[in-house]
């Protein structure tokens, strides 16, 4: 199992806009083979910074699974309008893959 986690500092004031491009973004992760959930989080407000902490989290039945969803034709469309919520982030989103060890 692989677990892919985007992590994205967003600027105070702006989360309901940057919640908004990923509920209404057109997903079809459900369409593609090893993928088993997502989860958009929503962490702790950063007040001193100006930020709240956003990780968008994806499980994946391997590695191999995750890299051809990076290359597909759906990636591509998911994401064609990544850019629209840009002037919310503090920097880049910031990404994390993780193999599984250990589950239950």
């Amino acid at each position: 199992m692989y677990i892919a986690m985007n992590r994205f500092k967003v600027q105070n004031g702006s989360e309901e806009a940057f919640e908004s491009v990923w509920k209404n973004r057109d997903s079809s992760l459900s369409e593609m083979a090893g993928f088993k959930e997502f989860h958009l989080l929503r962490g702790p407000a950063n007040e001193a910074e100006g930020y709240t902490l956003f990780a968008s989290h994806t499980v994946w039945a391997s590695h191999d699974d995750f890299v051809a969803w990076t290359k597909s034709e759906n990636f591509r469309n998911a994401h064609k309008n990544a850019g629209s919520s840009k002037a919310a982030y503090i920097g880049h989103p910031q990404f994390e893959g993780f193999s599984v060890v250990e589950g239950a």
